[in-house]
């Protein structure tokens, strides 16, 4: 991300960029999404009145469309309407709960007006079946981006009552609100100025939602996880029953996770692992048995799925990419000088709101966390504010900042010049390792 620079949502990617669709392009596939892949298009050489430049949710390009799904999913809304639903236009409305009752109740929060066989995840599931249908004797490449888990967290039936509230865990969490805020100056912020509305439908912020309520949005978000794991199911059943599933490499992962009220947080930001600590199932049919089912311990970056896809389909891995592949995994193989720590980053500057730039008086350069974290320690560095340390052995919840303990300093140390040098290794190198002289061009 320190390359591309696409921090969040409504951030441009660089035209100069090659992608997994445009790459997997030269080994003949093309490449089709059916959901959504979220990319603001370059704004440099395009007229102001062009419809890319008012929307988030532009198309990477290479990609073929089969579906569209973007927040508001007129395709799917009209699919309930053909089906008998009285729905309104709009995202929002069609998910609002049936009969929602009191808040307290100890109850999941109520199903939607549509049925399970007729969700959002269902529907992508239906419409992608149909296209795989009629592909059952050629290459196909097919990124489907379901919605679910996402909020707002309202389930179908059964899915919204197939875990009982009291069953779930408690987050992980401070004692108390003053004594989470006092951890970081942008805890304080999150906790005053973030609300719960979009994942529990009550406008109130997030470090006031009841236990109960907590219970009661775990519930569904696990109900929402069954779902596509039932929905997903319909996808490896048919490429079982048309004989496909010994020549297709699926990959199973996500964008973020989800804070979950931990830290009485929802959503994903920051520098936790509940944000992300995200899934990733890679299944090689080539895979030995003996592979099959194992999981790695090592650390893995999504920045790492590219180079494993490009690499199964035989094609050189771009220059530009980051990441290493998975591949030697796949057969029972360590890579060698396998990193580790793990490394994320979060954007905070936003031209359109300046909430962090004005808030803290910070330039928008300086508006970012860049983290480290190795198998014992985080280390988390905030432009133009303080950093932050976590003992992971001995404060595996994230409570503790040790950046200040003078028995940490020296482990500070150690991580902060860790990650500069992990900096420096990550800057874009498209022209760095090459070289003109009198004996003309040299490539590294």
């Amino acid at each position: 991300m320190c390359n591309h620079r696409v921090v969040a949502n409504g951030a441009p990617l660089d035209d100069r960029f090659t992608n997994l669709a445009l790459e997997a392009r030269k080994a003949g596939h093309t490449p089709t999404l059916i959901g959504y892949n979220d990319t603001a298009a370059d704004p440099r050489g395009l007229d102001p009145a062009d419809p890319r430049l008012r929307t988030f949710e532009g198309l990477l390009p290479g990609f073929e469309v089969e579906l569209n799904m973007p927040e508001e999913p007129e395709a799917w809304i009209a699919w309930l309407r053909s089906e008998g639903y009285d729905v309104p236009h709009g995202s929002l409305e069609v998910y609002e709960p049936v009969g929602a009752p009191p808040t307290g109740r100890g109850v999941t929060f109520p199903p939607p007006v549509y049925r399970a066989e007729h969700s959002d995840t269902a529907y992508m599931i239906n419409r992608s079946l149909d296209w795989l249908a009629s592909r059952t004797q050629q290459p196909w490449f097919l990124h489907l981006s379901l919605l679910r888990p996402h909020p707002p967290w309202i389930a179908p039936q059964p899915y919204n009552a197939m875990y009982r509230p009291e069953d779930a865990p408690l987050p992980r969490r401070a004692p108390s609100e003053a004594e989470e805020g006092a951890q970081h100056p942008l805890m304080r912020h999150w906790l005053d100025h973030r609300t719960a509305e979009s994942f529990t439908r009550q406008n109130i912020r997030n470090c006031d939602i009841t236990e109960l309520d907590q219970r009661e949005a775990h519930a569904t978000y696990l109900g929402l996880i069954s779902e596509v794991d039932t929905q997903l199911g319909r996808i490896l059943e048919f490429l079982e029953a048309t004989g496909q599933t010994e020549r297709t490499l699926i990959v199973f992962t996500t964008d973020h996770g989800e804070q979950l009220g931990n830290h009485r947080l929802f959503g994903k930001l920051g520098w936790f692992d509940s944000s992300f600590h995200i899934p990733l199932i890679i299944r090689d049919p080539r895979a030995p048995d003996s592979v099959n089912g194992t999981r790695v311990e090592q650390f893995t970056e999504s920045i790492d799925i590219m180079p494993t896809i490009l690499e199964w389909l035989g094609q050189d891995v771009p220059a530009q990419c980051d990441g290493a592949s998975l591949a030697p995994w796949l057969t029972g193989k360590t890579p060698p000088d396998w990193r580790t720590a793990a490394h994320f980053a979060f954007g905070l500057h936003n031209p359109a709101t300046r909430e962090f730039e004005d808030t803290f008086g910070l330039a928008p350069e300086a508006c970012g966390i860049e983290t480290i974290r190795n198998t014992r320690y985080k280390y988390v560095h905030c432009g133009g504010l303080p950093p932050l340390l976590y003992d992971l052995q001995d404060d595996p919840d994230e409570l503790i900042n040790r950046a200040d303990d003078p028995d940490y300093r020296e482990i500070a140390l150690v991580m902060a010049r860790e990650l500069v040098t992990w900096r420096m290794r990550q800057d874009d190198r498209a022209l760095a390792n090459m070289k003109i002289d009198s004996q003309g061009l040299h490539k590294a």
